[in-house]
């Protein structure tokens, strides 16, 4: 299995990025010939840490092949020396928002006609589950979509890893919006805080996703993120920290209509993020569902994968 994972190689785009960092990790630890897209020296200028870490990774071993999303040709010629392809670009509004641009690496993939796997940015939220989204959020699972048909259109083999909140933005602050750490004395509870949500450390999430690469069971599906240990509700979240640091926070419930209604005064991306947490927590959409034929839930796919648990994640936070 060693020999036949060192003949696969693998493309990872958007590598500086939060998820793409951990994929190029995964990939490496994994025994996969994993290449790196590095852009332009005119593109980075004089973003030392980007470069760093580019450096870093060519160090222990990953292989750096320039590439633009101005020059469909580079891109083309980037793909032509890999088998599978993976995209972490940002869907996010409060760092960057570049879903769209992945478009040019479908159409670098289908014009190079090699690639025998990719994925596309994905990792939260289906957004074929989201057709019902709320506005202005719903562009985030608009562009995935637009880029999903692009994909099966151009009849590129696919596997789509997505279902399950980052733990860095939801679990260290107990799912606070504006803050990474957990509140000292009070926490704010969506609704009646009994809605299941997944959360999962990235790490787990770059093992995860290098794990489909060359696996048959998940060509052309969805890959699940959905650890039955970690489908927690958030008060349940909230227990756990309890109990790590030995003390009660006040619990301060606020109401669906309450929460919507935060939205009015905020800034386009404070607006995205109500309506996300919104569908997380009063909808439950990532754990409202049956998986089907479609795909496939990745703790049962993978039970050799030993997923980090959130009692586990919180402890560098006490």
């Amino acid at each position: 299995m060693a020999n036949a994972k060192s003949n696969i190689k693998v493309l990872v785009v958007g590598v500086t990025g939060y998820i793409g960092r951990r994929i190029v990790t995964a990939s490496l630890a994994q025994g996969y010939r994993t290449y790196i897209l590095q852009r332009p020296a005119t593109e980075i200028g004089l973003n030392i840490e980007k470069l760093q870490m580019l450096l870093s990774f060519k160090k222990q071993g990953a292989h750096l092949v320039e590439g633009s999303f101005s020059d469909i040709q580079s891109l083309v010629n980037a793909v032509k020396q890999v088998d599978v392809v993976i995209c972490t670009m940002s869907g996010v509004h409060f760092r960057s928002h570049n879903i769209l641009l992945q478009l040019k690496l479908v159409e670098a993939i289908k014009q190079a006609g090699n690639v025998k796997r990719f994925l596309p940015s994905e990792f939260g939220l289906d957004p074929a589950r989201m057709g019902h989204a709320l506005e202005p959020g719903r562009v985030t699972f608009d562009q995935k979509m637009v880029v999903r048909k692009a994909i099966e259109d151009a009849k590129i083999p696919f596997t789509y890893v997505c279902g399950t909140c980052f733990a860095g933005y939801f679990a260290g602050n107990l799912s606070q919006m504006g803050t990474l750490v957990p509140p000292k004395d009070k926490v704010l509870i969506y609704g009646d805080g009994n809605t299941k949500v997944s959360l999962m450390d990235e790490d787990d999430i770059g093992t995860y996703a290098i794990k489909t690469i060359d696996d048959r069971r998940t060509l052309n599906k969805t890959l699940y993120l959905l650890p039955h240990e970690n489908l927690l509700t958030q008060r349940q979240l909230v227990l756990i920290w309890e109990n790590l640091v030995g003390k009660k926070l006040e619990k301060m419930s606020i109401s669906k209509d309450d929460f919507l209604a935060s939205m009015k005064g905020m800034d386009y991306a404070g607006q995205v993020g109500v309506g996300h947490f919104y569908h997380i927590f009063y909808e439950g959409s990532l754990t409202n569902f049956k998986i089907g034929e479609e795909g496939e839930e990745a703790s049962k796919l993978y039970p050799e994968v030993k997923y980090t648990r959130m009692d586990e994640y919180l402890k560098v936070y006490a």
